[in-house]
């Protein structure tokens, strides 16, 4: 016979009762503003770990202020919500109405007052990304990083750059300086957030732009009929091989060719139309929408006459023409469609070393990373870890010139290496991968230009190291107050840091500790 099972009492969540909305009303409205903020919000926190003048003025050097027009907005509102915006992964018109709600992001921002109305307009913020600019922004990266970075001095792992060089050493080059700290690098792709390109996709794309620069270009006082497009019977075409579930690769085949048929009657269309002006009349957008469809039509007229299926800087958006293919051999998606960077991981701060739109290998160019190592701390990483790309016999050898140490896989059989690489070693900087593309939007770039969307990426990386600083600033303003504390004291501290309960009148002592 079974027995009964144990009844369990669970503890409920207090819930506020139903109120009709005729009784409640915006007056009777508790409010917490009489009380000051909260010490321990994360915009409280970050606003204190950013050195806004020395931020400010990297924007300022590049965007001076004018002397005339309407007053500029703050260089602090301008760079703290592209910060909001990548940290709480929000698009422009909720980053403006977050601000204009949230008392704790209008300190972030440096306002001295709370206020309802929005900042700014949403569509500034595109201007603010054309501003910054990817340079600007790794420079700030960089600036603030150095907070991590003397803090990292306290165990001696970091020297200025400036007192390596051979004049502060008294010129005495054979001066060896020790390699320090552990580089972990590699690569990923940013993919842009286009529909999954196709070829018979992008050529309706492109005969539909042309037909439309042709309505444009025509003009009935000096053309005297105006060219038959087959426009109708063309999109019919497109719409039979498209709409089918199961396509084989004669009926793509068949289709594509259908499609570049109609797209260069089009364009010898467009050309003859051109030739009755003096001057190109189109605008600057239908010019570059022009240049886009001749370049695909190049394109794919290849690849179709050769029967292959990869060309040279190949299109695959006729909106953002700079995106290219990256085949990364990935299980979910072989090839995917946006920037690729390089990503070099130390103590857990991210630098971005390369951006590109075209594929590139990243093996080839490990010495530039370690030199950028160099440039930012003075020294050489005592030990390097990279993906199996990165261990050629070239860079073995210049990483054991340097003294460096290479973990990875050893060359040779397995059987006769006594040292193998953990699989888990490289998880940090696969783990920032997987941050930024799940909680920061790295996996879906939504910004349209090419400047826009370098910013895009670069402010992603800038948030990550905000976020790791933030909870290495308080862990930092702990350890430099305990020396200052009884033995007590400091032991309540290091119990408070590993989650244990502490006696209740050392409380306000720690409190004091973390936010000192």
């Amino acid at each position: 016979m079974q027995g009964y099972m144990q009844r369990v009492n669970k503890k409920r969540a207090v819930t506020p009762k139903y109120v009709s909305p005729k009784q409640l009303s915006l007056a009777g409205f508790e409010t917490p503003f009489e009380r000051t903020l909260n010490p321990k919000n994360r915009w409280v926190v970050l606003a204190h770990l950013i050195p806004w003048d020395e931020v400010c003025s990297i924007y300022l050097k590049n965007n001076p202020i004018a002397s005339t027009g309407r007053p500029a907005l703050s260089p602090r509102v301008i760079i703290g919500s592209v910060i909001i915006k990548h940290l709480c992964n929000l698009d422009d018109i909720e980053t403006t109405a977050q601000i204009s709600e949230n008392i704790y992001m209008q300190y972030f921002l440096g306002y001295s007052s709370f206020t309802d109305e929005p900042p700014f307009d949403a569509s500034l913020l595109t201007d603010f990304r054309k501003r910054l600019g990817i340079d600007q922004v790794n420079a700030i990266n960089e600036r603030i990083v150095m907070l991590r970075a003397k803090f990292d001095s306290q165990n001696e792992k970091y020297t200025d750059p400036e007192q390596n060089t051979p004049e502060n050493t008294g010129g005495n080059e054979s001066r060896k300086i020790e390699n320090k700290g552990k580089l972990i690098m590699d690569a990923t792709a940013c993919p842009q957030d286009i529909a999954y390109p196709t070829d018979l996709d992008l050529l309706s794309n492109a005969r539909e732009k042309s037909e439309q620069i042709i309505d444009d270009v025509y003009d009935i006082s000096i053309h005297k009929e105006k060219p038959r497009t087959y426009r109708l019977v063309a999109r019919k075409r497109y719409l039979q091989a498209a709409q089918k579930k199961n396509k084989s690769s004669k009926l793509i085949r068949k289709a594509v060719g259908s499609q570049l048929r109609f797209l260069r009657r089009n364009l010898t269309i467009i050309n003859r139309l051109l030739d009755s002006y003096p001057t190109i009349p189109l605008e600057s957008k239908q010019y570059r929408n022009l240049l886009v469809i001749s370049t695909l039509y190049n394109q794919q007229k290849q690849m179709y006459d050769q029967k292959i299926h990869s060309v040279e800087h190949r299109i695959v958006s006729m909106h953002q023409p700079h995106i290219r293919p990256i085949v990364r051999g990935k299980s979910h998606a072989k090839v995917e469609f946006g920037a690729k960077i390089h990503v070099s991981l130390i103590d857990g701060i991210c630098f971005l070393d390369q951006l590109s739109w075209d594929n590139f290998n990243e093996g080839s160019q490990m010495m530039q990373y370690i030199e950028n190592y160099y440039k930012r701390f003075g020294f050489y990483p005592k030990e390097v870890l990279a993906d199996k790309i990165y261990c050629t016999r070239a860079n073995r050898a210049a990483l054991k010139l340097k003294n460096i140490k290479l973990i990875a896989k050893p060359l040779g059989r397995p059987a006769a290496v006594s040292n193998h690489v953990r699989p888990g070693e490289r998880n940090p900087i696969e783990g920032k991968f997987g941050q930024a593309k799940t909680g920061y939007g790295l996996n879906r770039i939504r910004a349209r230009l090419m400047d826009t969307s370098q910013t895009w990426i670069a402010s992603i990386i800038l948030v990550l190291n905000l976020v790791k600083l933030a909870g290495l600033s308080s862990l930092c303003l702990i350890i430099n107050t305990i020396e200052s504390f009884s033995v007590k004291a400091t032991l309540s501290v290091l119990l408070y840091i590993h989650g244990f309960s502490v006696p209740s009148r050392f409380n306000s002592l720690i409190i004091d500790c973390e936010y000192a």
